[in-house]
């Protein structure tokens, strides 16, 4: 099993390509079921949550090939084989239900097992069910799977309880095929599914509103093919502007658009960074800078995001005072507090607020992720702490973030992968 080595205490200074945002690429890969034309994708990050999608996919019928050196992805579904999205792959990764949507809509029916693959709290999927099924389908829970089946799905108007990213998506994907016009309100807003809807107006939709809470959608009776560039992932860059702001350097993200990071932005601001970003994108410099402790809410976007608050949480346990940080999105996200105490850090848990009183004379242990961004959350620290640390199961951040120990190395950090 992979391991981490940091030795702590080096500034952070140069620039990092971000790559491609994987919940942007993941929906967009399910979506091309949608059509049998033939779709290329490219800026698709190289990561395992990828791959086993192509997996998926490819076990479904889907012909198509994987570049991972070129971060191309080049898919086509003329037919389907099957229409099964089997327990041995989902299971490993939640986003694997957006294969419903679109088998569905293409094809009449689609067979999906209730995902898993995530450690941070229950994320039901009964907003994408309630959804296809006032579009008409016909859906059962048996044996752990859904089982879904539709002569063709019609359109309506659809408002979701709670906002959620994945229901928005598969309902859009699904309703892009279905007959009729849908309307679909309290969607989330998050730009990985203005890409989407980008990626299938490029094959044919008819979708207006994305990005905003009502999203309308004209379904048609055929899509075509066609290339689409996944935009870059918003919370990896995230996750290296902390990197650098707690390690007291400089870095410079190209292509990155601040609107991708709004409220990560105000926050590091807040706390004493100095920000440039425009649309060729963004530096930042915490060097010879006094940072200060600024409160935190996580809250949809276009709000402070629940996969940048253990990253966050690193920071402000190395700057100076006391910070307030509260998880409104999802239960069990405070696993990694255990990890960094066993850092130096000094923090209280009390429900879903972590009080986070800094700085903390950091110091280098051996640490275990628990989950994706837990992990990047110990890399920060190890990153700030004086010796050694050894951060253990980092499968979880390789589900997120493509090498990240070369990115890292080359702006100065002394990291190395290593086989237990």
């Amino acid at each position: 099993m992979d391991t981490l080595v940091i030795e702590g205490g080096k500034k952070l200074s140069g620039s990092i390509q971000v790559g491609g945002a994987k919940n942007a690429a993941l929906p967009i890969l399910f979506a091309a079921i949608l059509t049998g034309g033939r779709c290329r994708l490219t800026n698709v990050p190289d990561l395992a949550d990828i791959d086993t999608t192509v997996r998926l996919l490819t076990g479904m019928g889907v012909t198509g090939t994987h570049r991972r050196a070129e971060h191309t992805v080049e898919l086509q579904a003329a037919r389907l084989s099957n229409f099964e999205a089997s327990y041995d792959l989902v299971r490993t990764m939640r986003a694997s239900v957006l294969v419903l949507g679109p088998t569905l809509a293409r094809f009449g029916e689609a067979r999906v097992s209730l995902p898993g693959g995530c450690s941070i709290g229950a994320r039901p999927v009964n907003l994408h069910l309630m959804a296809l099924e006032k579009m008409g389908a016909q859906i059962t829970l048996e044996g752990g799977y859904i089982n879904a089946k539709a002569s063709r799905l019609r359109g309506a108007d659809i408002t979701f309880d709670q906002i959620s990213v994945g229901a928005t998506e598969n309902s859009l994907m699904a309703a892009s095929l279905a007959s009729g016009r849908t309307i679909l309100r309290n969607c989330a807003l998050e730009p990985e599914i203005i890409d989407l809807a980008r990626f299938l107006k490029v094959l044919g939709a008819k979708i207006q509103g994305e990005g905003t809470p009502v999203i309308t959608i004209e379904g048609v009776d055929a899509l075509g093919g066609g290339d689409y560039s996944i935009i870059p992932d918003r919370i990896e860059a995230g996750t290296y502007l902390a990197a650098a702001a707690v390690t007291g350097g400089e870095i410079h993200l190209p292509g990155v658009s601040p609107e991708l990071l709004g409220a990560v932005l105000d926050k590091l601001r807040e706390c004493g960074a100095e920000l440039a970003a425009d649309s060729k994108g963004i530096r930042l410099s915490a060097t010879g800078r006094q940072l200060k402790a600024v409160d935190i809410s996580t809250l949809p976007f276009p709000g402070f995001p629940t996969d940048m608050q253990a990253q966050f949480m690193a920071l402000m346990a190395a700057t100076s005072g006391t910070s307030i940080i509260t998880e409104n999105i999802f239960e069990n996200r405070f696993m990694h507090v255990a990890e960094l105490m066993r850092l130096g850090a000094d923090i209280t848990v009390q429900g879903a607020t972590a009080i986070v009183r800094g700085p903390a004379k950091l110091t280098g242990a051996t640490v275990m992720a628990t989950d994706l961004r837990a992990s990047a959350c110990l890399v920060l620290a190890g990153l700030a702490a004086e010796g050694i640390t050894t951060v253990r199961r980092v499968y979880h951040l390789d589900r997120g973030y493509e090498k990240m120990e070369t990115k890292l190395k080359a702006c100065g950090a002394t990291i190395n992968r290593q086989v237990e």
